[in-house]
């Protein structure tokens, strides 16, 4: 079944991307993201060995559910990165939809930002391993979640 809203094809960001199809109006529900459910430790120990060049398209549902769009997925997964995105992830009993933030123009990448989760045992090149290409002004540099300040190094800035 083809999309009315999006296509994918070649983005300068990264490999691929989402594109859309025509004018979306803020509030759009372009696309579901699709594929196959399971645990997150199913998909801990599913991708525990997958190499620099793989290619793992997780999304997290809650603490019970993962989809894996490298399996059964939909063109959802093609959806890039940006730290200054113009679609967002909703979760609708469940199930996890990408919407228009914005209105988009025919032609335009769709975005999402991933806010991928940060753990106590990431290794110290974490932010290099989930480097951002998105070249938005306010880029973090990093897929990730925004490192939390502590109280002390808040008070620093200052």
């Amino acid at each position: 079944m083809t999309n009315p809203y999006m296509e994918v094809r070649k983005s300068p960001i990264h490999r691929y991307g989402g594109f859309a199809l025509k004018k979306l109006r803020k509030g759009t529900r372009i696309i579901e993201y699709q594929g196959e459910r399971i645990s997150p430790k199913e998909a801990d120990e599913r991708y525990a060995n997958a190499g620099p060049k793989s290619i793992v398209v997780l999304f997290n549902v809650d603490k019970k559910t993962t989809i894996d769009a490298g399996v059964n997925g939909n063109d959802a997964r093609f959806i890039n990165h940006s730290c200054d995105p113009n679609c967002e992830a909703v979760d609708d009993n469940g199930r996890i939809y990408i919407e228009a933030t914005r209105t988009i123009q025919k032609g335009e990448e769709l975005f999402y930002d991933y806010n991928l989760t940060r753990s106590k045992d990431d290794p110290a090149d974490v932010d290099k391993l989930y480097l951002c290409r998105c070249g938005a002004a306010n880029c973090r540099g990093s897929m990730l979640e925004p490192r939390k300040t502590t109280k002390k190094a808040a008070k620093h800035k200052k």
